[in-house]
């Protein structure tokens, strides 16, 4: 029974350090560096106002929408962007596994992310980011970072 609890103790441990919930000033440094600030004329606060209201900054985030889910800290979408190899007809634009975007690194979601806006959307692909971030004032997204 220890030999259970044991190894249940270290699953959980296991488990948990892959999630992460980032912080405000972390996401902006990690969105500078990897080139996402001004992407397609999309600013780091419009990034971060997009990551508060699907995910709370939360880099494991799933949310089942029905037919289809949305992954990770910036919500990509198993209909068009990613295989979660549960979605009927699912396109996977970014060549990407769903499941690659819930850990602590979130370089893929990045990528992922820059081909959603390319295309002609732009980052209005996300209806959170259309309902909540746009035309709006998001400074205090950057403020004391």
């Amino acid at each position: 029974m220890k030999v259970f609890l044991c190894l249940g103790f270290l699953l959980c441990f296991y488990l948990g350090s892959e999630a992460k919930v980032l912080s405000r000033c972390e996401l902006k440094k990690i969105l500078k560096k990897a080139g996402l600030d001004g992407y397609r004329g999309y600013s780091a606060a419009n990034w971060m106002c997009l990551a508060y209201h699907v995910s709370n900054y939360n880099t494991t985030a799933v949310n089942n929408n029905g037919p289809s889910r949305d992954y990770g800290i910036f919500q990509i979408n198993s209909q068009l962007w990613c295989n979660d190899g549960k979605t009927l007809g699912a396109v996977n634009a970014c060549q990407i596994n769903c499941q690659s975007l819930l850990n602590d690194d979130i370089n893929d979601d990045i990528e992922c992310s820059k081909r959603v806006v390319r295309d002609p959307n732009g980052i209005s692909a996300w209806d959170a980011w259309k309902y909540n971030c746009k035309g709006r004032d998001l400074s205090h997204f950057l403020t004391g970072c």
